[in-house]
């Protein structure tokens, strides 16, 4: 089985706004429904599990009824953090799923992965054990101390922008978090990151520029350009 486990735990408060961005509106659709429909239409995932920020459970459920969302099988508590978040995640899902069922973890505020992304995450950790989204780094690399000035840059060549979805095999990734635990590793910030300061090799698949992050006022310009874009001209305003 592949499951999707969407992360929507985050307060968002570098977006400025009184609701989660994960729950914003774009378009007159919550940004939460264009990621959750992006796996409902994707033929090889199997079911969505989403962690949710405490309180806002009612309106994740409303919206995937209002928007077809049967795929949705657990709504999971968020965490202090991200790492938290997914823990959470994934322990729940030990109670009901096999150690060999797929777990593709994915920010909610990610909401253009292409079926392409999830395909090719799919086939890498099914082949490898792990697969991380990754792109690319095109930008010059800076080294700094003090956030305002560089005497040293780092080779871009030896560099990857990590994205999600990641996937591993669910009895692996529920592990990687009983070792953290145990080790005192408390807030990595992604699943590639505990598997790399757990001494793990992780393995890459596709990314790409247009799956976004949503962190910023300045992404959601950026989201609303992409979706127009993507719009046939008699659909455009």
């Amino acid at each position: 089985m592949n499951i999707a486990l969407i992360i929507a735990g985050g307060s968002g408060t570098r977006m400025h706004q009184n609701i989660p961005k994960q729950f914003l509106t774009v378009n007159d659709r919550p940004v939460i429904v264009y990621t959750l429909e992006a796996f409902q239409r994707h033929p090889e995932i199997d079911a969505i599990a989403v962690v949710c920020i405490e309180g806002w459970e009612p309106v994740l459920k409303a919206y995937a009824a209002q928007y077809g969302i049967g795929k949705l099988k657990w709504v999971i508590p968020g965490g202090k953090n991200g790492q938290e978040s997914i823990r959470n995640g994934v322990f729940e899902l030990e109670r009901s799923c096999a150690p060999e069922d797929l777990v593709l973890v994915h920010d909610a505020i990610r909401p253009l992965v292409s079926a392409e992304i999830i395909s090719d995450c799919i086939l890498t950790a099914r082949r490898y054990g792990s697969a991380v989204a990754t792109i690319p780094c095109a930008e010059a690399m800076l080294e700094t101390a003090d956030g305002e000035t560089a005497k040293a840059s780092y080779p871009r060549s030896q560099l990857r922008r990590t994205q999600t979805p990641q996937g591993f095999p669910l009895g692996k990734l529920c592990a990687y978090h009983r070792r953290a635990l145990e080790k005192g590793i408390t807030d990595s910030i992604a699943s590639c990151t505990l598997a790399i300061e757990l001494g793990e090799t992780i393995h890459f698949s596709a990314g790409s520029e247009k799956n976004i992050k949503l962190t910023t006022v300045e992404d959601i310009d950026i989201f609303k350009a992409l979706l127009l874009a993507g719009k046939p001209d008699w659909q455009r305003d």
